[in-house]
């Protein structure tokens, strides 16, 4: 073939849109002026050229990019997936919009050709069988997602209940239960076991505090409240409600209703609670036996009715002490709850009236069996009875007593003898506060087993202006062996006193036994402090804090036994 026909067989494999040459000579086609080979760049070329853009347009057309990659380990084949779409690396694609052979014109064939020239891009093609099968092969190490989520299902009722029953401790049946009640079927029925819903408590969660609620919200509470009364707690024992301003009396009467099992009920700054609820108290809940109404507004005379008719079986009381709440305080005295065992009166901190007037003597006749006696930032003022009758028993037994105050206290030693003087089973005494409160008043109590005394002061006014005092050894050598904590922050002893008096608390017989000290704004000196912290292997925590006569280093808080060991090396 010569050159003149072979130019006309490659002019003839080129699209028909291409200028032909202006001469049929293979010089002049190989050596054109330069101007005229730019023009015709994409028209025209060298036969070579022709056959090196077969060449890559064959490159193009490469296999399709696997959708997972394989990585060798150990003892294993590891198959990693690199895909989001559903249809990569699988030996069927779906077919592309258009793909069907059209008649076109000349002019649109040159236009597709060129763009598919910068877009276009072979089908993926499966090119390689054994991989495919290797694929299949290794798919058995690849987690099914069709089984991720279905472990919760296949689990044991009881097992669930278990689980379910640790958060409920930690966090409370609500919202918890309800939420995962809307799991599947089995979540639904472990979460409905009236065991996981005997403690409930129930927050106000539906508007924010200051808004008003609408009627839709009012009703949907309503609803709720008597479904789950209803459906979940028919074991109920301890219920209580937190910061609820309406609809308080009607959730009281609905969980009265079908909760005969109850035994608590706690409110707590709630409002609105009328005569209505506490009439549905005595007729349905004959198990009450715990009733706390702190920070709440309620009225007065529904509660001292239903004392007076019910009262014997409450042994819990807590309220607030008000101008209209100490009514409780007289009908609890007159004998209204003869088994009363706990009694806590409270008032906020920055309460400025916390003077409340008592019997002491009244209520120990009729609280014969009290064993918890709080009176939280209430400063007791104590009356006489009328008939001058006295109590030969006191409190015997009273195990735990706190007139922990804020500011000063005007009880002293005496008032002091006149509660405690038959309680022999005391393992708890608060006194903070107390400043008048003497360390012979304390010595001469009848307890002998004390664990916990509470003798700092604390915001009071009078801190630092007070004398001296003396006579601290004879507390500590009284419950040496029995005392567990011990705070006498800010009082004001001397150093001698403060050195005999831990020298008793190293002198017992238990090593064990003393595990918190507080020593704060005291006089204790490092000798002191040695001989204590030497014997007491058990003592966790040392509040050291503004202790003027001790190194500038050591003062502060020590929590746990190794910083405590570290601080007796300091001090050597």
């Amino acid at each position: 073939m010569d050159s003149s026909e072979a130019e006309g067989t490659a002019h003839g494999e080129r699209s028909e849109g291409t200028a032909p040459s202006t001469s049929n000579s293979p010089g002049q086609g190989e050596a054109g002026p330069k101007p005229k080979k730019v023009s015709l760049k994409r028209a025209t070329s060298k036969p070579t050229n022709a056959k090196a853009k077969k060449r890559k347009k064959a490159r193009v057309s490469r296999p399709a990019q696997l959708g997972y990659t394989v990585h060798q380990g150990e003892d294993m084949l590891l198959v990693i997936s690199s895909t989001t779409s559903q249809y990569d690396g699988s030996a069927w694609t779906p077919p592309k919009k258009g793909s069907k052979k059209k008649k076109l014109t000349k002019g649109k064939v040159k236009a597709i050709q060129i763009k598919k020239k910068k877009t276009a891009r072979a089908k993926p093609k499966l090119v390689n069988n054994p991989v495919a099968k290797e694929k299949e092969d290794t798919d058995l190490c690849v987690p099914q997602k069709a089984t991720d989520h279905r472990w919760g299902q296949s689990l044991p009722e009881e097992v669930l209940i278990n689980i379910f029953q640790m958060v409920v401790v930690q966090d409370g049946a609500v919202p918890f239960l309800c939420r995962v009640g809307r799991v599947c079927r089995l979540w639904n029925a472990a979460a409905s076991s009236p065991v996981l819903w005997r403690k409930v408590t129930v927050g106000y969660c539906w508007i924010a505090p200051g808004k008003t609620q609408l009627p839709k919200t009012e009703k949907k509470i309503k609803d709720t409240i008597t479904w789950l009364a209803q459906n979940r707690f028919s074991q109920l024992r301890d219920f209580s409600l937190y910061h609820w301003t309406k609809n308080v009396s009607y959730a009281v009467e609905v969980v009265t209703q079908f909760c005969p099992h109850l035994r608590s009920l706690t409110l707590s700054y709630c409002t609105g609670l009328t005569v209505t609820a506490f009439h549905s108290l005595g007729l349905h809940s004959r198990s009450l036996q715990s009733i706390n109404l702190q920070y709440s507004e309620f009225q007065v005379e529904g509660l001292l009715e239903y004392l007076e008719n019910h009262g014997s079986q409450i042994k819990q009381i807590l309220f607030t002490h008000g101008l209209k709440n100490d009514r409780l305080l007289t009908a609890i005295t007159r004998g209204y709850c003869p088994d009363l065992e706990l009694l806590e009166v409270n008032t906020k901190l920055d309460s400025k009236d916390g003077e409340l007037p008592v019997c002491i003597k009244a209520l120990q006749m009729a609280c014969p069996k009290l064993k918890t006696f709080r009176m939280l930032n209430v400063r007791p003022l104590h009356k006489t009875m009328r008939n001058g009758a006295d109590s030969t028993l006191g409190f015997p037994l009273l195990e735990e007593l706190c007139i922990a105050t804020t500011s000063c206290s005007y009880m002293t030693d005496k008032d002091l003898w006149d509660i405690l003087f038959g309680s022999t089973r005391l393992r708890v005494l608060d006194l903070r506060g107390c400043s008048r409160i003497t360390p012979s008043g304390l010595a001469t109590l009848p307890c002998l087993e004390l664990e916990c005394l509470f003798w700092g002061q604390y915001f009071s006014s009078n801190v630092g202006l007070s004398s001296p005092k003396a006579g601290l050894h004879m507390v500590t050598q009284k419950w040496s062996q029995t005392l567990q904590q011990l705070d006498i922050a800010n009082q004001l002893f001397a150093a001698e006193d403060l050195e005999i008096a831990m020298s008793h608390l190293a002198q017992a017989t238990d090593a064990d036994t003393l595990r918190s000290l507080n020593l704060s704004g005291t006089r204790v000196t490092p000798p002191a402090l040695r001989s204590v912290i030497g014997q007491m292997t058990a003592l966790s925590y040392l509040n050291l804090s503004s202790c003027r006569y001790l190194p500038r280093g050591v003062k502060r808080i020590y929590r746990g036994q190794e910083d405590i060991r570290q601080l007796l090396d300091k001090l050597d």
